[in-house]
């Protein structure tokens, strides 16, 4: 199964729907203040009774993986800045991808 690891600024019913409709698992870290009450939306009433009062949750979830993927988006953006260029959905995609992609030759020649 798929997840999304996310921290409380993505707490929210709409994306706790959004990933349970495709089929991913929501790993989002609810609010420490977060109600009990589903108001419409059970995953997230689910998430927020299995993380209130259990200590474990960050290391049965694997919460702990998110510092991979914020180290990369920091080292992104020290190299090429916070700002895209394009505007165009095409462009701002392939305009990532290229970043991307000589970020990984970057890591690929510090390797070596």
């Amino acid at each position: 199964m798929r997840r999304v690891l996310a921290d409380g600024a993505c707490d929210s019913k709409n994306n706790f729907r959004l990933l349970a409709s495709n089929n991913i698992e929501a790993v989002i870290r609810v609010r420490k203040n977060a109600s009990l009450e589903a108001d419409g939306c059970m995953p997230r009433k689910f998430a927020v009774l299995e993380q209130l009062g259990n200590d474990g949750w960050r290391v049965e979830k694997g919460y702990g993986y998110r510092w991979m993927v914020e180290c990369a988006f920091s080292s992104l953006k020290r190299i090429f800045g916070e700002y895209i260029i394009y505007v165009r959905w095409k462009n701002i995609v392939n305009e990532l991808l290229l970043k991307a992609s000589i970020y990984n030759l970057f890591m690929k020649m510090n390797r070596n």
